[in-house]
């Protein structure tokens, strides 16, 4: 296996102050570049910021602030986690983004999805019975963006383009494109079809479950000839001194996370038995430095991953304890799989 890239992803949820009052939004987004540059400093691989446009999270436009953290780091790599590509223009997309890979020297990376939730589509006039169309057509202009100099592309989403250049290019090699999956096996083949790195979206349930993914991803690569591209993993998780504080830490603020978003999707509330069993079976990566090492080991290992994201924000949880999460994951969750990955 390659050496593992290890890195973070938040969706810059709205967090509260120390009397439990949710900060503002623009607070988030500051206390959230803060955060960036802690994981730089420390050596993190990769900071991923996603799009959302609802009030429990800050972030709508992911470009803007990897723009901002770019200018305060060095070495960590940018992305976005993930963009929602179905309500966007690829073009500007591309432009966004190779913007920011000349303004942090190469650094940018984008992951592009149909997104879990559907708030941009009215918000950008598409309608959600086009949901397989859109990505479908956006995502094949896109790959064309970034394999291209010179773009001729139809579809029927826009009107054509005939040798079409785009600017600013990138400055050395393309755009590192992964593709966001949530477990469909048509992405799966898509993201072979299109020869773009793969990205699993992971959030419940034992992450072996998706090795019939990866299987599936080898096969296709096989029959098109070609190099399999690097899987990576985005889950959720939350790193304390110990396995008991980082649980009543999490738990509170992770409930209501959850509850609000199961509301709005017809599940029941979450019991603590359930969090519980994503914590030791499941994909959940909580507890002490040693206790989310050894997940994240045993899940690089079965899956044959090349990045390991572990999405670090939930809900309320507050900026102070996000920042020792970071620091613990950095300095020592960090070493110590790679230790163990050998």
């Amino acid at each position: 296996m390659a050496a593992l890239e290890l890195g973070l992803d938040t969706f810059g949820d709205v967090t509260n102050d120390a009397d439990g009052t949710p900060l503002s939004h623009a607070q988030v987004l500051r206390n959230l570049v803060d955060e960036a540059v802690l994981a730089d400093r420390i050596g993190i691989d990769f900071i991923g910021i996603g799009e959302h446009h609802r009030a429990d999270f800050a972030v709508s436009a992911p470009d803007v602030v990897l723009a901002a953290i770019a200018s305060r780091t060095s070495r960590i790599r940018l992305g976005s986690a993930v963009t929602v590509l179905s309500s966007d223009d690829p073009i500007r997309v591309f432009q966004r983004f190779s913007t920011l890979d000349a303004l942090s020297n190469g650094r940018a990376e984008v992951i592009l999805g149909r997104g879990s939730f559907t708030e941009s589509f009215p918000l950008f006039g598409f309608a959600l019975a086009d949901y397989e169309m859109l990505f479908e057509q956006k995502l094949d202009l896109f790959a064309a963006l970034i394999h291209e100099k010179s773009v001729t592309w139809e579809g029927s989403i826009r009107p054509p383009l005939k040798d079409q250049q785009v600017f600013p290019p990138i400055e050395v090699g393309t755009l590192k494109t992964w593709i966001g999956v949530g477990g469909s096996p048509e992405s799966v083949v898509r993201a072979a079809r299109y020869n773009l790195p793969l990205m699993l979206a992971i959030i419940g349930g034992d992450p072996t479950r998706f090795a019939p993914y990866v299987d599936l991803s080898k096969r296709a690569y096989a029959q098109l000839d070609r190099p399999v591209q690097p899987i990576g993993v985005h889950s959720p998780g939350y790193v304390a001194d110990t396995d008991e504080l980082a649980r009543e830490q999490l738990w509170p603020d992770y409930k209501i996370m959850r509850d609000r978003i199961g509301a709005e999707r017809g599940w029941p509330p979450m019991q603590r038995r359930e969090f519980d069993q994503e914590a030791d079976h499941g994909s959940l990566y909580v507890g002490s430095p040693e206790t989310v090492a050894k997940k994240i080991a045993a899940t690089a290992k079965a899956l044959g991953l090349s990045r390991f994201d572990m999405k670090y924000s939930a809900g309320g949880l507050s900026h102070e304890r996000i920042m020792h999460c970071i620091e613990l994951y950095g300095t020592r969750v960090i070493p110590m799989v790679r230790e163990m990955l050998g």
